[in-house]
């Protein structure tokens, strides 16, 4: 019988030691997945965030819009696009650059942003008189200060209103009497290609003389438009511009005028692979083959 007492509490002692391991497993099973839980990645409340601007981002409800951006779209305004400079805007609109700056209120030329609009024709005044930029002659056909400035009994007389067609070319504009733009016409190396030429490439010695292909004013000389190296531009009239490119060295400044056959500039290679003049004529800011203006050989 005692045998038999000890064996049961054997048995018993057994159990509860049993009992009391699974108990302890139980438990720091719990407390590792506790553990666990507790050092898991949070959830990110993306819905909640939503509206929050990230880190370096712009809030885009809040950015004012770019100067003249109500005029985007509209007829004699430019949008700005990526690469543009104002020297290009103004040759490829047939403007002096200057005028496109005044006329937009640029406070600094070499400053202008992609999407801003800039006015590149004549404003007109209240008075309805068009103000027209500043063409071979030197003087306007009207300008802001010559208006305030004109006489009462002068402002009186009946003008008539001003139209789409006020800043269009007048009558003779186009009668330029052009010549070629080297002395001795010279070797064209390459003719006109509206879409890989936009003029002729004239062959010449470094030094060689280039000359005005007309009356005209110096609205640009310098370096600041890409692929022209030392560059002259001149404003004829409201309708031509030419374009005087590669020199190595520039003889006019710009408002400048200058007179047909006056040497303007020594040809040279900059920005080029050879020596040789690039040489434009544009109409309203068109390139059109010069060869068609200038006479024959």
């Amino acid at each position: 019988m005692a045998a038999s007492g000890s064996g049961s509490s054997e048995q018993l002692r057994r159990r509860r030691f049993a009992t009391a391991g699974f108990v302890l497993a139980a438990v720091f099973l719990v407390s590792a997945c506790s553990t666990r839980g507790l050092n898991r990645a949070p959830v990110e409340d993306r819905g909640a965030g939503m509206n929050r601007p990230l880190p370096g981002v712009v809030d885009s409800s809040a950015v004012k819009p770019l100067p003249g951006a109500e005029n985007a779209g509209k007829p004699g305004y430019y949008t700005v696009k990526p690469g543009d400079t104002l020297i290009r805007i103004g040759l490829d609109t047939g403007q002096n650059y200057r005028d496109i700056g005044r006329w937009s209120n640029l406070e600094n030329l070499n400053l202008i942003e992609v999407g801003q609009v800039l006015r590149v024709v004549p404003p007109v005044e209240a008075t309805g008189v068009v103000v027209r930029p500043v063409t071979s002659s030197g003087a306007t056909a009207a300008s802001p200060a010559t208006v305030a400035s004109a006489p009462v009994a002068a402002a009186s007389a009946p003008k008539p209103a001003a139209t789409a067609s006020s800043s269009a070319p007048t009558a003779g504009e186009d009668d330029v009497a052009w010549i070629w733009p080297v002395q001795g016409a010279g070797t064209v190396l390459a003719g006109f290609d509206e879409a890989k030429n936009k003029g002729l490439d004239i062959a010449g010695k470094a030094g060689d003389a280039v000359i005005a292909s007309a009356d005209g004013r110096v609205v640009y000389a310098g370096a600041g438009l890409r692929g022209y190296g030392n560059l002259v531009i001149l404003k004829h009239n409201n309708t031509f511009l030419t374009a005087y490119a590669h020199n190595q060295a520039l003889l006019v400044k710009e408002d400048q005028t200058v007179r047909k056959g006056q040497k303007i500039a020594e040809m040279g290679s900059t920005d080029a692979d050879r020596v040789k003049l690039h040489f434009e004529i544009r109409r309203q800011g068109k390139p059109v083959d010069p060869a068609r203006y200038l006479p024959a050989k």
